[in-house]
């Protein structure tokens, strides 16, 4: 699929197809739901930027691969669940889905790439798999109801501002895998408690 009509409100996407190019529904401002078939493969960059209104979207398991930024600015979007098969959250993956509550991270992501939930401003919490090994630069950036995250004994690195103003977050435990922690990683916490540096970070 290459582009859609920037006035649809629903749209089910053929069978047999297998990927979602880049910026196929771009600008789509009225689209609110939108059903992919599980010949789709992958969904490319941009795919779904500034859906304002996409508040319901099903991912298959075929799907393997989210693009950057394919759901940037998707404002209405309350929820979604990553397939069994992505192995990485790419850039600004869900940056900017102001009303997103809660997201699935399943065991085959090995890591969350800069910016990928930048500024998700209604995410409470977050449960990381024990799969993934790096957490990107500015990837929870600006989670102002963050109230607590998991972080597994498979990290070994915390980018630049990973949780920067994450103004709700209370505590934090980082384990004895970690290595790096980035520059103002937990800048503007104003909220934080308690944290356990390891170590093992040099």
């Amino acid at each position: 699929m290459i582009r859609a009509p920037n006035e649809l409100t629903t749209y089910t996407i053929k069978e047999g197809t297998k990927v979602i190019g880049d910026r196929a529904f771009e600008g789509c401002q009225s689209l609110k739901y939108v059903n992919i078939p599980n010949s789709v493969t992958s969904i490319g960059d941009r795919a779904f930027l500034f859906c304002k209104s996409l508040k319901s979207i099903n991912i298959p398991n075929s799907v393997t691969n989210i693009g950057d930024s394919a759901f940037l600015g998707c404002e209405s979007l309350k929820s979604i669940k990553i397939p069994n098969n992505v192995t990485s959250i790419r850039d600004y993956t869900f940056c900017g889905c102001t009303s997103l509550e809660s997201i699935n991270i399943p065991n085959s992501v090995t890591s969350i790439k800069d910016s990928a939930f930048f500024g998700c401003n209604s995410l409470k919490y977050v449960n990381i798999p024990n799969s993934v090994t790096s957490i990107g630069d500015h990837a929870f950036s600006e989670c102002e109801s963050l109230k607590s995250i998991n972080i597994p004994n498979s990290v070994t690195n915390i980018g630049d501002y990973a949780f920067a103003r994450s103004k709700s977050l209370k505590s934090i435990d980082i384990p004895n895998s970690v290595t790096s922690i980035g520059d103002s990683a937990f800048l503007g916490c104003d909220s934080l408690e308690s944290i356990n540096i390891p170590n093992s970070v040099t």
